[in-house]
């Protein structure tokens, strides 16, 4: 048997939480299927919280804590790992966005977050997320700084590929959508470092047809590429593959619409979209606020006279 896999403790809070709980479990004397079968959870999960690719449920976590006899250490830090707005693949990708001179990006289901609305983001987040309860704020605001990457002094070039399915699916509704759709068109307007194209459905297959990849060119270190989906991401540094992923891009902008013509459809899109007949949203309901406010010290200036 294959001795077991070596995690840096030091890495991330998921990879602490998985050198802890494989320690608490050899102290314990117990294999992982024997753990697993404790609580009961298949054993190859113990072995994804033991790698720190995985964090137990809530539940799960409590009941290892009492199993291995932790004393509160496992919940202890499960609470730290889930106060923390972004797990820590997040992290390592957000902090490498900041430093690259190049950021070039094929969406396949979602706006990106650097383009993304507030209510766009928080309809996202409150559906990829659905116990993100509190933490929801700190979320949002973290990544409406990420944005300000773009209007910096400096700011990297931004090339996005969006599939047609990003425009095609009304996220947070359509009053929701079409601001959001009105803001894409606006940054490509008026910032220059932002080209935003969009992937036919008619062009049919395509080298992502797996998910949205970015490739992050970087001035003083050699490039990146990060793979992600709503609940998990893959950084990749290995240099042939990034060069392969940004090959893949270029194809796909070969594909895609000019920016001109991207435009005029998203255009198209917006103004095809129905009345909303839902709420209004919190940006349109402060909106209105306002304008009620001003009239009513209209209303009551006009009394006065």
């Amino acid at each position: 048997m294959p001795a077991p896999k070596e995690l840096d403790a030091s890495a991330s809070l998921p990879a602490l939480y998985g050198v802890k709980l494989r320690k608490l479990r050899l102290r314990a004397g117990l294999a992982q299927r024997q753990l697993g079968d404790k609580i009961p959870i298949a054993h190859s999960r113990i072995a994804q919280f033991e790698l720190g690719k995985e964090v137990p449920p809530e539940d799960v976590n409590a009941e290892l804590d009492v199993l291995l006899d932790a004393d509160g250490d496992l919940v202890d830090l499960w609470g730290h790992i889930k106060r923390t707005p972004h797990p820590d693949w997040a992290r390592t990708y957000m902090a490498l966005e900041q430093q690259a001179r190049k950021v070039e990006k094929y969406m396949a289901h979602t706006v990106p977050g650097l383009l993304q609305t507030e209510d766009y983001a928080r309809a996202l987040l409150n559906v990829a997320r659905p116990s993100v309860g509190l933490q929801l704020g700190r979320m949002l605001e973290a990544r409406m700084r990420r944005q300000d990457v773009l209007t910096r002094a400096d700011p990297p070039v931004f090339w996005a590929i969006l599939d047609e399915a990003v425009l095609r699916r009304p996220v947070g509704g359509t009053a929701t959508f079409r601001e959001q759709l009105a803001r894409i068109l606006c940054v490509m307007d008026e910032q220059g470092h932002v080209t935003v194209q969009v992937l036919p459905f008619a062009q049919g297959e395509h080298p992502l047809l797996g998910g949205s990849l970015t490739v992050l060119s970087m001035q003083n270190r050699p490039g990146v590429a990060y793979m992600e989906s709503s609940h998990s991401g893959e950084l990749v540094e290995s240099h042939e593959a990034v060069a392969e992923y940004a090959l893949a891009l270029d194809h796909l902008r070969a594909q895609a619409l000019p920016p001109s013509q991207s435009a005029d459809l998203i255009q198209a899109v917006m103004e095809d979209l129905p009345c909303d007949s839902r709420l209004p949203t919190r940006s349109q309901r402060s909106k209105l606020a306002q304008v009620q406010l001003q009239q009513h010290a209209g209303w009551r200036l006009r009394r006065g006279r």
